[in-house]
């Protein structure tokens, strides 16, 4: 690999350091284990981001509507969560995490293509088993990021809820995902049973399989466990997806912790104890993640990050703390998420990052640091500076987000709001008005200023319509000519 090679799906390869030919000699665990020796020895810790030519495993692990306010760490008096803690602890915390959407496929188009969800054609819920209230279509030419690590020499995986498709043409295996391991469809209708109203959506790379009896949770651990362990015997950098249904509901967690709840929390009603022991549950199956990373030699070789696809659903006796609303707002409790990055010995324990992020930004992020320029135009943008210095990266840039939705209320309208700065510019139902919020003096979103700013309020508008009309031009249904 040399400098000046032609890119190849949107990206091309930065030149690689000096002596990259050792790792061809000694072989990459070997280098690797030689790297690391010498990153100690200069005390590079925390500084900036990985070394030009080592590229770092990447594990990523999304929850499902797992609140603000639902970890230990985020205030949660009433959960314990000690394994995503110590992630966020010994590493890093982003507080100004947002995610692309206030539910699912929306985000997790976001999550792999680092563009707004709608400019791949993913505004709103992907239903395959309700064609007629499926609200998205992944462009089947939309490159994801397993496309763009493959160009370096990664092996990619994706384990548990892919939620974008379920047919050969939108398959994970189909974007450039090497592996496959898990759900094809939106929810499962019992954790235990793996159905969506009779149908079996869990499968194994194209195979459709039967896993009934076991809890999704542990399941898809089971699974992230055995993928690790096999990597560690290989020499190419792996790209490991991990996506949890967890805390999704039905909130049905195994019996023995919500007893373990019901027993230490006294004065808890039902379906928060329910929703406690769920959150818990998943976090000791990420526990036992990180022990076989750990196990396998692999810990300073990966990076693991760990964030939600929205906000908590109310209604489930989820928590989104101090913030207004929750799954499907367009207020903050529905789109501002945990988020922590871990990787020793090169994040500094009890980094806190203000930057202002959404979860495209992980694409153009993690490629950079798995060594590649992207060059195919994305919305996201690099936030690993404030990853590795305890400094605010200060982006001067326009935010937004917007959800298609066709229950009997929406048929198909959108919601949409916008950030700008402290400003925020919210509508959050079809048939509201639009309300303007300032973050910094009011940042539960209790008062709508709008009138009383109207030279922030018109232009937000018409920058929003924009926004608008460039996702307008992307289709979101399949052709069926």
């Amino acid at each position: 690999m040399r400098e000046g090679r032609p890119e190849v799906n949107g990206v091309r390869e930065f030149p690689l350091a000096p002596g990259w030919w050792l790792a061809e000699t000694l072989g990459m665990k070997n280098f690797i284990s030689l790297l690391f020796c010498l990153l100690v020895t200069t005390s590079v810790l925390g500084g900036e981001s990985a070394p030009s030519g080592f590229r770092p495993n990447i594990v990523l692990i999304l929850a499902d509507d797992l609140g603000y306010g639902d970890l230990a760490s985020y205030g949660a008096t009433d959960m314990r969560t000690p394994h995503i803690d110590r992630l966020l602890g010994e590493g890093l915390r982003m507080d100004h995490f947002y995610a692309n959407s206030t539910v699912c496929s929306p985000t997790r188009a976001a999550l792999l293509s680092g563009k707004y969800q709608e400019l791949v054609g993913v505004p709103g819920v992907i239903r395959d088993h309700r064609p007629e209230n499926s609200w998205g279509y992944l462009d089947p030419q939309a490159k994801l990021i397993p496309q763009m690590l493959a160009r370096v020499g990664y092996q990619s995986a994706i384990i548990g809820k892919w939620h974008l498709g379920s047919g050969p043409e939108n398959h994970p295996l189909a974007y450039g995902f090497d592996y496959f391991h898990g759900w094809l469809g939106d929810m499962m209708d019992d954790y235990y049973e793996h159905r969506r109203v009779g149908i079996n959506y869990m499968a194994r790379n194209h195979e459709i399989i039967d896993t009934r009896g076991r809890h999704a949770t542990e399941l898809f651990t089971d699974w992230a466990v055995d993928y690790v362990r096999e990597q560690a015997a290989e020499e190419a950098p792996f790209f490991l997806y991990l996506a949890h249904f967890a805390p999704h509901f039905p909130i049905q967690p195994p019996e023995e912790w919500l007893s373990r709840v019901h027993r230490r929390e006294e004065e808890i009603g039902g379906k928060r104890a329910a929703a406690v022991a769920l959150i818990e549950h998943m976090d000791h199956e990420i526990g036992r993640l990180m022990a076989a990373i750990d196990g396998a030699g692999l810990a300073e070789t990966t990076l693991v990050l760990f964030t939600s696809d929205n906000g908590g659903s109310l209604p489930h006796a989820q928590s989104n703390g101090n913030w207004r609303g929750g799954k499907q707002d367009m207020y903050e409790g529905g789109i501002r998420v945990p988020f922590g990055a871990y990787w020793p010995g090169r994040i500094q324990p009890g980094t806190e990052s203000r930057t202002v992020a959404l979860t495209m930004d992980l694409v153009p992020t993690l490629c950079r640091l798995a060594g590649l320029d992207v060059l195919d135009p994305m919305d996201g943008v690099d936030i690993g500076p404030s990853w590795f210095a305890a400094e605010t990266q200060e982006l001067e840039r326009d935010l937004f987000w917007v959800r298609r939705e066709g229950n009997p209320e929406y048929m198909g309208l959108t919601i949409w709001a916008m950030r700008r700065g402290d400003w925020k510019l919210v509508k959050n139902s079809h048939d509201a008005p639009f309300e303007l919020f300032n973050l910094r003096l009011d940042p539960r979103e209790t008062m709508d200023v709008s009138e009383d700013y109207p030279a922030i309020y018109r232009p937000m508008l018409t920058a929003l319509r924009a926004h608008i009309q460039r996702g307008g031009a992307v289709p979101w249904q399949k052709n069926v000519d």
